[in-house]
C-alpha cells in the first residue's frame, strides 16, 4: 500500500485568516468536498462532547466549520456520539445532551442537530458483521450506521488504556453502543455492586437471557448466561451494575480497530484531528490535567491510520511543557505516550487497523 496523504496546518493565524477559516481551507485542500458527494446525504460527524468538568474537549466552533461546509454542499448533517459504559454525565441520551449543551454544543452554536446514536439508554444499535480476530459482530449506534457518510472530528490526546486517543479511538470506541463498549473493555460479564443494589428488579426484567436473579433484595449476574448486552447497566436506577474493564490493553486496541472497520466499511469517510490541549488522559474524565506539550496544529486525511500516525509523530517531536506530568516522568521510552502510560502500546491499534485494510501507517505530510 502506498503512503497516504495527511494534510497539516499549524495554529498560527493572521489578520486576514483566523483559525476557523484555516480549518476550512485545510479540509478543502485535503479534498473532502471534491471527493465526497454530500448532496441530500445523511452525514454523521462523530465528536466527543466532553465530560462535564473536563475543559480539554474541542470547542464547538471547530465543528461548525465542518457542518457549514457540508450544508453548503446540500448535506443533511448532524453531530453524534454514543452513550458511555461508565456512570457519568453521558450515560444516557438525556444526560448526554445536557452535558453537550453545558459544554457549548447545541444547534445554535454548531449549526446542526445533535443525535445520541445509540438511543436513550445505549441499547439502540445495529450488529455489523466483520468477522474480525476478536469481534464477529460489532455493535454500533444505530444513527451512525444509518448515515450515508461518516466524518470523524477528533481531539488528539493521551489515554490511560490505549496510549493515546485519536481518530481510531474516536471511531471504534466512540461509535460502539453500550454493548459494544462492554465488549471492547471487558473479557468478562458485568457485576452488581451489592452495597448500592436496592433489589428493584429493573435489571432482571430487562435481561433477555435470564442471567440475572434477585435474592435477599440483591441482584446477581450469572456469567455463563450473560450475553454482554449492557442493558442492565443502562436501566439500573442507582448505578449498581458495573463492569470489570479487565480486557488487556493490547486486545482492547485491536477491538477498537475492528470496530473502526465496522463503522467505515462500504461508505465514504473523512477524518480530522486537532492536536491541541493535549491532555494526558481521555476527555471522558470529569477533569483534565495540564497539557503535556505545546499545541501543534490541525490534521486531515481520508486515512484514519495515517492520520493517527502523523499526529503521534508530531506530538513526539514536541518538548514537554514544564510542570506537566510528562515533564515529571522519566523519558526512557523515547515516546511521550509510553512515558506517561508505560503499560500501553498505541502502535497495536494502528498495526491491527493496517492489517484489516483500514489504512496505512505510511504517510506523506502536506503542509498548507
Amino acid at each position: 500500500m502506498s503512503a497516504s496523504k495527511v494534510y497539516f496546518t499549524n495554529f498560527r493565524a493572521t489578520f486576514t485568516e483566523n483559525l476557523l477559516q484555516k480549518l476550512a481551507r485545510l479540509v478543502k485542500k485535503a479534498g473532502m468536498l471534491e471527493q465526497i458527494d454530500f448532496k441530500n446525504q445523511y452525514t454523521a460527524i462523530k465528536i466527543h462532547f466532553g465530560e462535564p468538568g473536563n475543559l480539554a474537549y474541542l470547542r464547538p466552533n471547530y465543528s461548525k466549520v465542518i457542518v457549514d461546509l457540508i450544508k453548503e454542499q446540500g448535506g443533511k448533517v448532524f453531530l453524534t456520539d454514543c452513550n458511555t459504559l461508565y456512570v457519568g454525565g453521558r450515560k444516557n441520551a438525556l444526560d448526554h445532551l445536557d452535558s453537550a449543551y453545558t459544554n457549548g454544543y447545541n444547534p445554535f452554536t454548531t449549526g446542526c442537530h445533535l443525535l445520541i446514536a445509540d438511543g436513550l439508554k445505549g441499547t439502540d444499535d445495529i450488529l455489523v458483521p466483520i468477522d474480525g480476530e476478536y469481534v464477529k459482530e460489532a455493535k454500533i449506534g444505530r444513527a451512525i450506521m444509518d448515515a450515508d457518510i461518516f466524518i470523524s472530528l477528533s481531539h488528539f490526546k493521551g489515554h490511560e488504556s490505549t496510549g493515546f486517543g485519536g481518530a481510531l479511538k474516536n471511531i471504534g470506541m466512540g461509535c460502539g453502543s453500550r454493548a459494544g463498549k462492554l465488549e471492547m473493555h471487558n473479557a468478562t460479564s458485568p457485576f452488581v455492586l451489592t452495597d448500592k443494589c436496592i433489589g428493584c428488579g429493573a435489571c432482571k426484567r430487562n435481561c433477555a437471557h435470564d442471567a440475572i436473579s434477585i435474592a435477599e433484595k440483591k441482584a446477581s449476574i450469572a456469567p455463563d448466561k450473560c450475553a454482554g448486552c449492557g442493558r442492565c447497566i443502562g436501566v439500573c436506577p442507582v448505578d449498581a451494575v458495573a463492569n470489570h474493564c479487565d480486557e488487556s490493553n493490547d486486545i482492547l486496541n485491536k477491538k477498537i480497530a475492528e470496530y473502526s472497520l465496522a463503522v467505515l466499511k462500504d461508505r465514504p469517510h473523512f477524518h480530522i484531528s486537532l492536536v491541541v490541549d493535549v491532555s494526558p488522559y481521555c476527555d471522558c474524565h470529569a477533569e483534565n490535567d495540564a497539557a503535556i506539550i505545546p499545541n501543534v496544529g490541525m490534521f486531515a486525511s481520508f486515512d484514519p491510520v495515517a492520520l493517527d500516525m502523523a499526529c503521534a509523530d508530531a506530538v513526539n517531536r514536541q518538548p514537554a511543557i514544564p510542570g506537566c506530568i510528562l515533564d515529571e516522568r522519566e523519558h526512557c521510552h523515547h515516546d511521550h505516550f509510553t512515558d506517561i502510560h508505560p503499560e500501553t502500546n498505541w502502535k497495536v491499534a494502528l498495526e491491527h487497523a493496517e492489517k484489516l485494510g483500514i489504512g496505512t501507517m505510511e504517510y506523506e505530510l502536506i503542509e498548507i
